[in-house]
């Protein structure tokens, strides 16, 4: 079958949630059979994904796999699916992750394993659609989709100590952020069609369009930015937007904490390198400095805090914090090895965290506590392949050279160099403190005395729980030696954003005149759909597949 002529984005998305349609069918008795088929459907959505890095075409910023049909055309509502070198990599982070996900919950959920599975697949669909939709109403359908599944994977099988406040501490600061983005939506939908004549929610013709800028902070350009930043800023989550976060990550079952560091904080920073940049370009480069200001508080904060927590998962929850700060900053450093770096290290955060949550899960299911101090010293004798997975893991998380984390914090730190040295030297002292509390974590919990009793009875990882942490392990060394394959494919669309934003308003088109062409007729008709062709100064066009 050529893949280039099949509707590929779409089975990617929706084999998950065909899955949770089987799994429907099935009693909610027979736990091994709503296990096999999640994973069945989740793995057959990755092994799909494994086509797009090598059909991709690295050398357009065009969109690439593109689904186009009308939808509610009265409103200018279209089914737009497409990717490019941005969000190629982030969505098979995602397959990839999901499918892991499933593997580890085999045995660490044993009540309500229908339901449980259900929620996991259906927030696959979700995330992979986010990444995909390049229409504003098919996008924010699968932002919201994410939040409800999320909601009872916390509430419902979360820790019995505080897992309702959490859920709801995510569901209202998400859903917050969302209500605002959608006014910021409906403000460029309503301008553009104003201007114009033609209503769509087409991000590639909304992002051709010049929006009223000025240096006044309520500046219609201005304002939609910030609608976005709000939603997006809580998503990362931005310092000061961050308190939900420590309490859902430790709240979570371990696949819950593994999706919401690996993939839903990603959505936030996709958000600002997909729309905030090109669409918003005079208000980006405004915005840089308090841009850069909250990304270097939250690398220093978020690692500090992380040198004093007593509970392994609210430290990792921390660091995630201090992270997706480089990741920001990297971004508005408005370069091309910041923002390079920012996007493969939205991926080398997904898999470092997403694997540090995967072995707290581990001990967890074993001694059924998170504490540093009550799982004790030790470790490594009694469970050595644990141990050598862990300093893996942890080194990667650190940015040891010839593992992912350095080629992502390398570059950052480069973009960031060349725009300003000061904002670079507060950024390495994050890279210091981070090296300290991963070091200082495993140090206490894998070296020393064996003492505890329980400690001494504990079983090594078995075929099942290895197998979780050997993909990731693979892409460790994979991206540390070798990141050309990954780089190169991004490449030419971040290239593409940084022009958007480095012309600004000159790239784009002037809607006054543009209105002045179309008759009065079209003005009045916004069942209109205008068809997107080819490539414009404003926008990358679509290369049909």
């Amino acid at each position: 079958m050529n893949v280039l002529n099949f509707p590929i984005l779409s089975l990617v998305t929706y084999l998950p949630i065909l899955g949770a349609i089987v799994i429907l069918f099935l009693s909610k008795e027979r736990h091994e059979a709503i296990r096999w088929v999640a994973m069945v459907f989740s793995t057959a959505s990755f092994v799909v994904s494994l086509w797009l890095p090598f059909y991709f075409d690295s050398t357009t910023a065009e969109m690439q796999f593109v689904e186009k049909l009308p939808w509610i055309q009265y409103l200018g509502v279209s089914y737009f699916m497409g990717i490019d070198g941005i969000s190629l990599w982030l969505v098979l982070l995602t397959t990839m992750l999901c499918a892991i996900s499933v593997l580890c919950s085999w045995e660490a959920i044993t009540e309500r394993v229908k339901e449980y599975h259900v929620f996991l697949l259906i927030l696959e669909t979700g995330m992979l659609g986010v990444f995909m939709a390049l229409d504003f109403f098919l996008f924010y359908i699968f932002w919201e989709v994410v939040l409800v599944p999320m909601y009872f994977l916390i509430g419902v099988w979360g820790h019995p100590a505080r897992k309702l406040y959490a859920a709801i501490k995510f569901f209202l600061f998400t859903l917050f952020g969302s209500v605002i983005m959608l006014l910021g939506i409906l403000a460029i939908y309503f301008y553009h069609g104003g201007q114009t004549g033609v209503y769509t929610f087409d991000v590639l013709e909304l992002m051709k369009t010049a929006y009223p800028y000025s240096s006044a902070l309520l500046s219609f350009q201005n304002l939609v930015w910030l609608a976005f930043f709000l939603s997006f800023a809580i998503k990362v989550p931005m310092f000061p937007f961050h308190t939900w976060l420590p309490d859902a990550h430790t709240e979570a079952p371990t696949a819950g904490s593994v999706i919401l560091a690996g993939i839903l904080l990603k959505m936030g920073t996709y958000g600002f390198v997909r729309f905030n940049l090109p669409m918003f370009p005079e208000s980006s480069k405004h915005f840089v400095t308090f841009m850069v200001t909250l990304s270097i508080i939250a690398i220093i904060y978020g690692a500090m805090v992380c040198l004093v927590q007593r509970d392994m998962k609210r430290l990792i929850a921390f660091s995630s914090v201090s992270h997706m700060g480089f990741v920001m900053l990297g971004m508005f450093a408005l370069n091309a090895q910041g923002v390079q770096g920012s996007i493969l290290q939205m991926v080398n955060h997904g898999l470092s965290t997403g694997a540090l949550f995967l072995i707290v899960g581990l001990i967890y299911d074993r001694r059924h506590t998170r504490m540093i101090a009550e799982i004790g010293s030790g470790l490594s004798k009694q469970m050595p392949v644990y141990a050598t997975l862990f300093a893996i893991v942890m080194l990667s998380s650190i940015g040891l050279p010839g593992l992912n984390g350095f080629i992502g914090e390398f570059l950052i730190l480069v973009g960031a160099f060349k725009v300003n040295y000061i904002w670079a030297s507060f950024a390495v002292t994050g890279i210091i403190l981070g090296a300290a509390y991963m070091l200082w974590l495993f140090q206490r919990t894998m070296f020393g005395p064996l003492e505890k009793p329980e400690n001494m009875k504990l079983l090594d990882l078995n075929a099942r729980e290895i197998a979780t942490l050997v993909p990731i392990v693979i892409m460790f060394f994979w991206i540390g030696l070798y990141p050309s394959p990954f780089l190169k494919r991004m490449e030419v669309s971040v290239n593409h954003v940084l022009e958007q934003v480095e012309k600004g308003q000159a790239g784009k088109v002037n809607p006054g005149t543009k209105a002045a062409s179309v008759g009065a007729t079209e003005r009045h008709l916004p069942s209109i759909i205008q068809p997107t062709s080819g490539t414009s100064e404003g926008a990358p066009g679509v290369r049909e597949r």
